[in-house]
Formats: C-alpha cells, structure tokens, sequence
C-alpha cells in the first residue's frame, strides 16, 4: 500500500524556491529585451532607425490655438450650477457640451453671465448629426412645475436677459409650444425688466404652434438654419428641413416679434456661394440676426469637422452680412447665442441706429459676455 506523505516545511520551500529562480530569469530576460530595444536618443533623433506608430486619427484637422477654452471655475459658475441642480433644470450649455460655458457662467459680476437654459428635459426626439443631446423616440414626460422652477432661478440670478431652448419633442400633440410659452410667462410674471430669447425647434412645420410661443411675450424669437440648404440632410436629422426653417422664422416675424435671430455653423463644408444664398433667404424672410460660428465635433461618433475656420474668415462673412441690411450679425470661431441686450433696449426705446452704430453698440456687450 502506498501512503501520501503531507508536505513538509522542507518541500514547500524548495517549490518556493524554484518560483523564485524561474520569475528571477523572466526578469531578466524581459530587462535584455529592454536593454536591447530602443532608447530615449532613438525617439528624439531627427530620423531615428526604428518603426514608430502614430495614434489618432490623422486625417482630422488639429485644434487651432484660438479654439482652445480655459477650464470652467468661479463663483458665478458654481452658484448657476448649483441653482440648476437644486431646480431639476437643464441647459444646454452642458448638455451640448458647449466650450463657452466658462465665459458664460464665470463671470465676476452674475449680472453678466448668462445660461441657455433647455426646457423639457435632456433628451430629444431627434438625431442631427452634429449635437451630442440624448436621443429617443419616447423621452421622460414633461415637468409640470418647470416653467415655475426655471422662472424662480431666472429671478434668483438677476440678469438683464436670458436664453431659453428646448429639445425637440415630437413624441407631444403641440411639440411642447403651450410649455415652452408657459414658461415665458412666468418668467416675466416674476422678472417684468428681463428679456427673453426662445431658441426653438421648428415644431414639425406646425406654423400654429410657432405663433402660440411667438405671442408668449418674449423678445428674441431664435431659430437654427444650422447649415446652408445644400448641406442641410447630411447635417441635420431628416425632419428638418432648410425651407421649413426659414418658415418658422418668417411666422414668427409675421406675429409681431421684435427680433427673429439665427446661427450657422462653418467647417462643415459649405462654399462661399452656399453661404450666399443662405444669408439671401434668411433676408428674404426678414430675420434681423444671424451668428457664425465653428463646428465642433463633441465626440467622434458625430460628423467630422472639415476645416477649421480662421477668424479673418468670419469677420469677413460679418461684414458682408452687415452690408445685406441685417440688423446685428455675431461672428466669431466660438460665437453662438450671443447678448445683445443692448441692441434690444436700443430698439425698444425707439431709438434709430444704422446697422454700423448697431453693431458697434452690440459689440461692447459681446465683449464683456459671451453666452453660449
């Protein structure tokens, strides 16, 4: 019969021992590879004799310097986020993931900094290609006490003037038009001196619907071509169109809106003589404001940037925009919805400027603010 002896201290030992010597000549093998690889000299050398392999995606153009922000901080940008999480609110200074937010929300004094707060929760009913906003065909349903909530913050705050955007909400009968005025009113109900601007969607071409948010008392009626119409499907989601856009741009001005306001983003690939015909429409359809900016892509599965754009371009297209009679024209590599408070006292108080002294009074408050 043969018996199974239990390990002794002796045995266990000398395994021990064996591991040991066995990890010790991995190390040293793996320490000659090392030794015989490539040094630092090799890698810093003009034409060093080794095969190097680049990361990243090459064909993207780099990140200009004049495109590069500073991280966010201050005490104005703390207190406006803490107000919007103690609301339940969202902006789509973080949901787009927008570089301005710094100099939007930073501010020293809070009477210049400004939020673009977006209404009817983080997730829209849309996909356009450039926005990183949450997507589904079902969002969360409405908030009954936001318009109420968003009112008190925007009191809180004591601005001049304020944005107010939306998702898309296809999922509701009115695309949330009663919500969106309801908000308005209340927000004048409790601050009578602010002005407001409502960046809307284009709520599925439903003509009604605009002129409900349009005779909701607000001062700034904003809406986004985005993009020229060539460029239009490949940009943004297929329900949006170029022509509907500009309709519900020109209801809004038929319903007695003393300003109507657009943007367009370059770098997408637009030409010269696309932009042209944009800036035509937007005149023909009596919009007063339009901004430039530059695309940026917020995550690689968005579109990709074409070009980045150089400021002496966009000062360019702001002064051939001047010169086709809008009123005020924000054109700048981070421009979007820009402050123009001045501009809007300016013309309610019935005062007469040009276009030139228009645009130079509107400056100085782009100077010191620069909203998303």
């Amino acid at each position: 019969m043969i018996r199974f002896l239990p390990k002794t201290p002796l045995r266990r030992s000398s395994s021990l021992l064996r591991t040991s010597k066995c990890l010790a000549t991995q190390a040293g093998i793996f320490k000659q590879k090392l030794d015989d690889g490539p040094k630092l000299d090799d890698f810093i050398r003009m034409n060093p004799d080794v095969e190097t392999v680049t990361l990243g995606n090459t064909s993207q153009p780099r990140l200009p310097s004049f495109l590069k922000t500073k991280i966010p901080k201050g005490a104005s940008f703390t207190k406006i986020k803490e107000d919007l999480r103690g609301l339940k609110l969202h902006t789509v200074c973080e949901e787009a993931r927008c570089p301005n937010i710094g100099d939007c929300w930073g501010g020293s004094d809070k009477s210049k900094a400004t939020a673009t707060i977006m209404l009817m929760g983080d997730t829209c009913t849309r996909g356009c290609r450039f926005c990183s906003v949450k997507t589904s065909k079902a969002p969360p349903p409405l908030d009954p006490h936001e318009p109420e909530h968003t009112a008190e913050a925007v009191s809180r705050w004591g601005l001049g003037y304020i944005v107010l955007t939306t998702v898309d909400r296809d999922d509701l009968p009115d695309g949330g038009a009663e919500h969106f005025a309801s908000t308005i009113r209340k927000i004048k109900y409790k601050a009578p001196n602010i002005l407001v601007e409502a960046l809307t969607g284009d709520f599925a071409g439903n003509l009604e619907h605009v002129a409900l948010v349009a005779r909701s008392g607000l001062d700034v009626y904003a809406h986004n071509i985005e993009t020229t119409e060539a460029l239009t499907p490949f940009v943004r989601d297929r329900r949006a169109t170029f022509r509907q856009s500009l309709s519900v741009l020109a209801r809004a001005k038929e319903e007695g809106v003393r300003i109507t306001k657009t943007s367009m983003m370059l770098g997408l690939g637009e030409t010269e003589d696309q932009v042209l015909d944009a800036l035509r429409a937007l005149r023909n359809a009596n919009v007063d404001v339009v901004t430039f900016g530059q695309y940026m892509r917020p995550t690689k599965r968005h579109m990709k940037v074409h070009r980045y754009v150089e400021p002496a371009e966009f000062d360019r297209w702001k002064e051939v925009a001047m010169n086709m009679g809008f009123l005020y024209v924000a054109s700048g590599p981070l421009a979007g919805e820009y402050f123009i408070e001045n501009v809007l006292r300016g013309k309610g108080s019935g005062s007469s400027k040009s276009p030139a002294q228009t645009q130079s009074l509107s400056q100085e408050t782009v100077t010191d603010s620069a909203p998303l």
